[in-house]
C-alpha cells in the first residue's frame, strides 16, 4: 500500500518544506488584471508545494500564499523593484504570471526558482526510510530563489527561538514597513500580500518597533549589520556555495546554521546542511539510527553517505515524519513586546 495514499501533513513534514497546495480544479480561477506570461515544461515530476514550500515564513506569511485554484503566489523584492509571481501546474505544464517592475525578472528565473538547475536523479538512497520518503514525493526538486537577503532576515529572525514567534515577528515587520504587492491578489476575492522592506527601510527601522514585533536586541542587531552591507550580500548569489557561506559569516551574529538556512534557498545547494539546530540532530539521529540524543557530529557523520546531497537527504527525512516521541514539554513562546 505505500505509495498509494499521500502521507497526512504532521508538524516535522511542514518543518520539511511542505506547503499543502489545493487541486487545481477545486476553485476556478478568478479574472484577474493580466501581467506578463511565461510557460515552462520541466523534465519531471514537479510539486509546486515541496519545491516552494521552504519559501513561507508561517501559515500568516504576507509574501507567500497558497490559493484555493491551486496556484501558488509569492511577492518578493528584486534588484529590478517589487514583483509579484503567481505560478500554477496544468497538465505538466507550469505557466508564471507575473506583476510590477520585478516581474520580468521573476519571469525570466522562473525554472530556476522551480529546480530547473536542480538534478534530483544523481540521489541515492542508502536507507529505506529515506528511499521511501523519495518515493512518495517524486516532485521534491530544490528550489534557487537568486536572492539573499529574503531568506537571510527571516532566517536571523528564527535564531534562538520558537518558530511561531520568528514567524509572527516577520509577519508583522513585514505588514507595517513593506509595500504592496503589485497586481492583483489570490484567491477568489483578491487579497492583499506584502513586498518586504528594501534594505535601506530595515535599517530606519525604531529600536521600539523590533521590541514590539518580539525581536530582542541582539537578532535586530545582526539584520541591521546585514543590510548596511546588502549588497555585498547579494554578490554571493555568482559565488560557490562554500564561498557565499564564507562571505554571509562574515557578519557578526551570522553562523553556520543560518548561512545554510539562507543558502538552501539563495543556491539551492543540496549539499548545505544545517548544523547548530535544536531539533534535526535528533530527528536525523533517530530516523537513520534509533538515536534520539544525537549530535551535530553524530548527525553528520550518518548523512555521510549522502556527501554532495546531505540537504536533500534531510528534507526527505524530515518529509518522512518519523521523529522520536515527545519527552518534555514544548519550548514556551514569549513575547518581549509585552515587557
Amino acid at each position: 500500500m505505500a505509495g498509494r495514499f499521500a502521507p497526512r501533513p504532521t508538524r516535522t513534514t511542514v518543518r520539511g518544506g511542505h506547503v499543502s497546495v489545493p487541486g487545481a480544479a477545486s476553485v476556478p480561477r478568478q479574472a484577474p488584471a493580466p501581467g506578463r506570461v511565461r510557460t515552462w515544461v520541466p523534465d519531471g515530476p514537479l510539486d509546486l508545494g515541496l519545491v516552494l514550500g521552504p519559501l513561507r515564513r508561517g501559515p500568516g506569511d504576507p509574501t507567500f500564499r497558497a490559493a484555493p485554484d491551486g496556484s501558488v503566489w509569492r511577492a518578493t523584492r528584486t534588484p529590478a523593484g517589487p514583483g509579484t509571481l503567481r505560478v500554477a501546474v496544468r497538465g505538466g505544464e507550469v505557466c508564471g504570471e507575473a506583476w510590477g517592475p520585478g516581474g520580468e525578472w521573476l519571469l525570466e528565473r522562473l525554472p530556476e526558482l522551480l529546480g530547473g538547475a536542480d538534478d534530483p536523479s544523481v540521489f541515492e538512497p542508502r536507507h529505506r526510510l529515506v528511499a521511501l520518503a523519495r518515493h512518495r514525493r517524486p516532485g521534491l526538486r530544490l528550489t534557487r530563489t537568486g536572492l539573499v537577503l529574503e531568506s537571510l532576515i527571516p532566517s536571523v529572525l528564527e535564531q534562538k527561538v520558537t518558530t511561531d514567534e520568528a514567524y509572527r515577528a516577520w509577519r508583522i515587520l513585514v505588514r507595517k514597513f513593506g509595500a504592496p504587492a503589485p497586481g492583483p491578489g489570490p484567491g477568489p476575492a483578491g487579497g492583499r500580500m506584502w513586498v518586504m522592506p528594501a534594505a535601506r527601510t530595515w535599517a530606519l527601522i525604531p529600536s521600539w518597533e523590533w521590541h514590539r514585533a518580539g525581536v530582542d536586541n541582539k537578532r535586530a542587531s545582526t539584520i541591521l549589520r546585514a543590510v548596511r552591507v546588502a549588497a555585498r550580500l547579494e554578490e554571493a548569489v555568482g559565488m560557490s556555495v562554500e564561498a557565499a557561506q564564507a562571505r554571509l559569516e562574515v557578519v557578526p551574529g551570522v553562523g553556520p546554521w543560518t548561512s545554510a538556512e539562507t543558502v538552501q534557498r539563495s543556491h539551492g545547494a543540496a549539499d548545505a546542511v544545517t548544523v547548530g539546530d535544536l531539533h534535526l540532530p535528533g530527528i536525523v539521529g533517530w530516523a537513520l539510527a534509533g538515536d534520539r540524543d544525537a549530535d551535530d557530529s553524530v548527525m553528520l557523520e550518518l548523512l555521510e553517505p549522502y556527501a554532495g546531497q546531505r540537504h536533500r537527504a534531510a528534507r526527505l527525512i524530515l518529509l518522512s515524519g518519523r521523529t522520536p516521541p515527545r519527552r518534555a514539554p514544548r519550548m514556551p513562546r514569549g513575547d518581549i513586546g509585552r515587557l
